[in-house]
Parts: C-alpha cells; structure tokens; sequence
C-alpha cells in the first residue's frame, strides 16, 4: 500500500468493516427487510434465504473493509474489490423506488442514504487508476 493510499483506505475499511461486523447478527424481519430491498435491485439474490443473505452480506464487508486495512493488499485488489462494492450500492440505489425525485438521478430524502455511495466507487476506481498509472 502507497502512503498516499493509506488515509482512503483506512477510513473507508474501517466504515465498511464496522458495517459488517454489524450485521453478523441480523436475523428474521430486519434480514428479511435487507434481502428484500436487495432482490428488488438484483433479482438474482432471491435464490437466497434473507438469513444466508444477511450472513454472507456481513462477511463480504468484513472482508473487503478487512482487505482495505490490510497493508499487505495491493491498492489494485483493494480498489477492484471497493468499486464492485459501491457499484453493487448504487444499483440498488438507481432500482429501488423512491429512492429518486421522479425520473432524475437526484436523490429522495430517503434515497440521500444510498446515493453517497457513489463516493465508494469514485474512490474504488482512484485506488484502481493509480495502481495501474504507476506501473508505467
């Protein structure tokens, strides 16, 4: 990891790690609540169980925040893995209804929340961009 890397990756794994130890214990409605606004954006995810969903969502972050913090990671793999991440978020930010003013891609006040998420993905792809311009 550059120096430079170190205070983007750090904060964001830090943020999403905790994201994820957080979830370890979600069960019943409220994973039922989180599998459901996820298959609405990925239909896909339905052949999962809202539990196995919620389980497998919380190791996911644990890590990826895990592997952001991790000096030994190279920012590319970090970067890849972060922008997958937040592209997966905006998503469902961009299907979930009512999460925008009408057809435009300004946020809802209940859309606010997962439209900040684009961030993960601009620093995903910085992380990412870097890693490959200084190879040359």
């Amino acid at each position: 990891m550059r120096l430079a890397h170190a205070p983007l990756r750090v904060s964001i794994g830090a943020f999403i790690l905790n994201s994820g130890l957080g979830k370890r214990t979600l069960e019943g409605q409220a994973a039922a609540a989180m599998h459901g606004m996820a298959v609405g954006a990925i239909p896909q995810l339905e052949q999962y169980d809202p539990d196995r969903f919620a389980k497998l969502l919380s190791r996911a972050e644990i890590a990826l925040g895990a592997a952001l913090i991790a000096p030994f990671v190279p920012s590319l793999l970090a970067g890849a893995g972060l922008a997958a991440f937040g592209a997966g978020l905006v998503q469902l930010y961009l299907r979930t209804p009512g999460m925008r003013e009408g057809t435009s891609l300004r946020p809802s006040q209940a859309g606010i929340g997962l439209a900040k998420d684009v961030w993960l993905v601009g620093a995903g792809l910085t992380l990412v961009l870097d890693s490959l311009t200084r190879r040359r």
